[in-house]
């Protein structure tokens, strides 16, 4: 199967996938070290065998809005790799980590050979869309309290043991969930206040846990119902 095959996304091929491996680069990174960078000409895809790295874009006057995290498994660079336009973001390690450089014209043939895998991009690229719609609407039509409900639920996972609630963890920072919902994080301090004290959330040294995630999906509801 050779070492491409551990990532899921090339996992039952139907192709010989070693042919291509030797076209591919293997290499390590350090924390905060920027893996691509805002309109770099490079077309490589990357596929995360360990580590963490975070993605986010950037406004002409400066200001960071992050679009999310990827984990050992996970890959980016796959537009580029498609149509051959710089990039449109930046993605920094936010851990020590390993990654498999896959170029634009080895991932391009390995797609159109295998139909399995020409269906997983179709279906994750149509994934990443809705996604982005989610976003988008969210944006468009919630104040900045329900924007961070739904960052929070969308980060969180269900608690073990305990029913009903779900945690986030590790905890994130304020900055970061303002760099996330288009706020400042002295705004995301002050909600934080407010949902302690109505026993919505709290904060334990490993994570921060959503006492009633069901509470803060129906307010989202809600405000979405009310602006339509």
């Amino acid at each position: 199967m050779g070492r491409l095959g551990v990532f899921p996304f090339f996992k039952e091929a139907g192709v010989d996938l070693v042919p291509y491996e030797t076209r591919c680069i293997w290499r390590r990174f350090e924390p905060n070290e920027v893996l691509v960078d805002f309109d770099d000409a490079s077309t490589d895809v990357y596929f995360l065998a360990t580590g963490e790295v975070r993605i986010l874009n950037r406004t002409q006057s400066g200001k960071e809005v992050i679009l999310g995290e990827m984990r050992g498994g996970e890959f980016f660079g796959e537009l580029a790799a498609i149509d051959g336009v710089s990039r449109s973001a930046n993605v920094t390690a936010l851990t020590r980590g390993e990654l498999c450089v896959v170029p634009a014209p080895v991932f391009r043939q390995i797609v159109f050979a295998a139909p399995p895998i020409a269906d997983r991009l179709l279906r994750l690229l149509a994934k990443r869309v809705r996604a982005l719609n989610s976003r988008l609407m969210e944006h468009a039509v919630l104040d900045l309290r329900h924007r961070l409900y739904a960052e929070l639920l969308r980060l969180s996972s269900p608690r073990m043991g305990s029913d009903g609630e779900r945690v986030v963890s590790p905890p994130p920072y304020h900055h970061v969930l303002a760099a996330r919902i288009g706020c400042r994080r002295e705004q995301v301090t002050r909600e934080f206040t407010v949902m302690a004290q109505e026993g919505l959330v709290d904060r334990t040294r490993g994570a921060l846990i959503l006492r009633r995630p069901d509470l803060l999906e129906a307010r989202v509801a809600e405000a979405l119902r009310e602006d339509g």
